[in-house]
């Protein structure tokens, strides 16, 4: 469950329209149509790319009257800084034994200087 959950935010999150309307949803709730202004693309499509991103539960579309407000919801970002931190502990310990490693080589190389 929790895979087909991060596929759906990472697919949503590779294409950078996706990426554009998500950092405008970040300085506020907006309406759809506000939200299309900048984007050289129909109303239909900026509507799908907004599925895309409420499939993968980062966007909130409401309907209040006539006002289609769009909100971001940053909530599934947690669930992808979780996965990430597995991999970063990952890397902060390689990187971590490889300067152990390299510590180790120029003592020996110093050891192996000093003796000639």
């Amino acid at each position: 469950m929790q895979t087909d959950r991060l596929d759906n935010i990472f697919s949503a999150l590779a294409d950078p329209t996706r990426r554009a309307i998500l950092a405008r949803l970040s300085l506020g709730t907006i309406s759809v149509t506000e939200l299309a202004e900048p984007f050289k693309m129909s109303g239909p499509a900026v509507s799908k790319h907004l599925k895309v991103l409420e499939r993968a539960g980062l966007v909130i579309r409401g309907r209040e009257a006539q006002w289609r407000p769009c909100s971001l919801n940053a909530a599934p970002l947690k669930e992808v800084e979780n996965w990430i931190e597995q991999y970063k502990r990952f890397w902060e310990s390689s990187f971590d034994r490889l300067e152990e490693y390299l510590q180790e080589l120029q003592v020996e190389e110093q050891n192996d200087g000093s003796e000639q």
